[in-house]
């Protein structure tokens, strides 16, 4: 039986999704399964993934037709894994060669219900990457969450297979910010999450994926609010302020809708200044990049934020 379960979302996939498992294949701890759960690709997406089960048995395809990421997830974590730990990963991210040898140490100790690492953004080739995310020396928490969540993306999050269980796992009626909705109801729960300040996670910035709906992702926070709300969180002003700002990067980042990210820069301003410069320099950059972004050309903009 593997250690490592890896559960992979895909839908229409094909031009990403090799790399993926290619990743995956260069791991140097070899006890994993990958489950890549097909929701009804009409590209090469389940071809690709035959072809390489039949290179390698540790990865296998399963469907989840037309129900969502979230459905596809739960699917794989609680019925179809085999292993004592659960790493999620999106078929167009890109895992580190020692990530699942370094979470194989952090889940040495017990007490650890669920770790993360560091990210590297990147638009085409991973080793291009200039853009990191931080990770916090302390265990993850509901107001960390509430700010600027340091785990990112799913592709960054393993946990304990019965530790999922028991949080129920994901909504599937919710569609942006489910990770997020998870991850406070997972630490509300009382789940340990640690952080490991190694880069582990290659997350392919797209300007036409689920995460690039900013107004939407927006909007959907408040469903995780609402579950904050229920364990006594609510985001402050500074928290507030750090979240808006990390919209802003994120809009300059994905290099659309110029004024979404003066927009969301301005807000974070307005709730809280000392939030929004909690970090001096990412706050500086953030706003001076948000205006600048307004007057430079297109390609220019792309070559200078997608970094």
């Amino acid at each position: 039986m593997p250690k490592f379960s890896i559960v992979i979302p895909c839908f229409n996939a094909a031009h990403t999704l090799p790399e993926t498992l290619d990743s995956l294949r260069a791991q140097t701890c070899p006890s994993w399964e990958a489950i890549c759960v097909d929701d009804g690709s009409t590209d090469l997406t389940c071809e690709i993934i035959r072809d390489a089960a039949a290179r390698d048995p540790r990865i296998k395809l399963a469907f989840n037709v037309s129900k969502g990421p979230s459905t596809a997830r739960n699917l794989g974590a609680k019925v179809l894994a085999s292993g004592d730990i659960i790493a999620f990963c999106d078929a167009d991210d890109v895992w580190s060669p020692t990530k699942l040898a370094e979470l194989d140490v952090a889940f040495a100790d017990p007490e650890v219900d669920g770790a993360y690492g560091q990210i590297a953004f990147f638009t085409k080739n991973p080793h291009e990457a200039s853009v990191f995310s931080t990770v916090p020396r302390t265990d993850l928490s509901i107001p960390m969450l509430l700010g600027e969540n340091p785990v990112c993306t799913m592709s960054n999050m393993a946990v304990r297979r019965m530790t999922f269980i028991a949080s129920q796992g994901f909504k599937k009626d919710i569609i942006h910010n489910e990770d997020l909705e998870w991850l406070i109801r997972l630490v509300g729960a009382g789940a340990r999450v640690i952080g490991i300040d190694k880069c582990q996670t290659y997350y392919r910035a797209s300007a036409h994926g689920l995460s690039a709906d900013l107004s939407s992702m927006a909007q959907s926070r408040e469903i995780a609010l609402q579950s904050a709300a229920y364990f006594g969180f609510a985001p402050t002003p500074w928290a507030n302020a750090i979240h808006l700002r990390y919209l802003a990067r994120r809009a300059l980042r994905l290099g659309h809708g110029r004024a979404d990210a003066l927009k969301f820069a301005l807000q974070g301003l307005w709730a809280s200044p000392s939030g929004f410069f909690s970090s001096p320099k990412r706050g500086f950059l953030t706003i001076a990049g948000a205006i600048v972004s307004l007057v430079l050309p297109g390609r220019l903009n792309q070559f200078i934020f997608s970094r």
